[in-house]
């Protein structure tokens, strides 16, 4: 019970009304995460190259370790963010890759706007993500709907297109007390 408490807290997105929001909310998600996971390749790509221009530049102990510790995090967490599942986790953990690319290219190139512009923009969406959830059309939020049908509000379930299926559930359990009497 208390586990189930917890899955849907992290999980449960912020909800903010309207088809055209939501709609928005989830592009934006699905192409932040779809355009993060080249950089994760990039980095495998040549990792000992990445590990000395980037992670050694900003002084990182075990600077391969933290090399493959990004490129994962951006590999895996990237595609979650886009389909919307764990994502606020997921999203933490892109905004912490794009905390530390901020640094490196302030010790690097100074307020450099240039420099600076891609990683700030990517840091935050993924701050907003991390702290407002996946939005309605998510796998997240299908998953907390499914674990409390009370969990989303009868508006969240409308936009999410959800209303009729509870409405069905609904009935059913009604019609099914009813008849146990």
């Amino acid at each position: 019970m208390a586990i189930t408490a917890l899955v849907i807290k992290i999980l449960k997105p912020s909800v903010t009304s309207g088809v055209w929001t939501q709609s928005t909310w989830a592009i934006l998600r699905t192409v932040a995460g779809i355009m993060m996971i080249h950089n994760g390749l990039d980095k495998l790509g040549d990792i000992q190259s990445f590990s000395q221009a980037y992670v050694e530049v900003i002084g990182l102990p075990f600077p391969i370790f933290f090399s493959y510790l990004a490129a994962f995090t951006e590999l895996f967490a990237a595609p979650l963010l886009a389909i919307g599942f764990l994502a606020r986790p997921a999203a933490l953990g892109l905004f912490g890759t794009m905390c530390v690319a901020i640094y490196h290219h302030i010790l690097v190139a100074g307020l450099n706007l240039p420099y600076l512009e891609l990683s700030a923009v990517y840091a935050a969406c993924f701050l907003l993500f991390a702290v407002n959830g996946a939005g309605l059309f998510s796998t997240d939020a299908l998953i907390v709907n499914w674990l409390d049908t009370t969990a989303l509000s009868s508006q969240a379930k409308q936009v999410m297109g959800l209303e009729k299926a509870y409405q069905s559930v609904s009935s059913e359990k009604e019609s099914v007390s009813s008849t146990n009497r």
